[in-house]
């Protein structure tokens, strides 16, 4: 078993979510995160003032999944998210040692 993670545009959180929904995920979750890669934030003016603004609103998307599911996951993933621009975000996938379903105490890939 997998987990991806996905850190993405705020905007793109609802292509993204069909994309997955259409490789056959049933369940994901989403975080409201900020921070930063190589555009360092922006300046943005308000009132009159300018200032810097260096966390970025982002989504982070959580993503629990069988291995040959990977490869898939990751193809709808940089395809729905994809601008061309700086701060598209990034993906990390990690291994998972055991999955449990609290509910019914079921293990491993029945828990997914």
């Amino acid at each position: 078993m997998k987990m991806i993670t996905a850190i993405i545009k705020p905007f793109k959180l609802d292509e993204v979510r069909n994309a997955i929904a259409q490789v056959g995920v049933e369940g994901l979750t989403v975080t409201e995160v900020r921070g930063f890669g190589r555009q360092k934030g922006h300046t943005e003016l308000y009132r009159g003032a300018e200032y810097q603004v260096d966390f970025l609103p982002k989504m982070k998307i959580e993503i629990a999944c069988q291995t040959d599911a990977v490869d898939r996951l990751i193809e709808a993933i940089i395809s729905a998210a994809h601008t061309g621009k700086i701060g598209d975000g990034k993906i990390f996938v990690t291994d998972l040692e055991q999955t449990i379903r609290i509910r019914t105490s079921e293990f491993g890939d029945e828990a997914l």
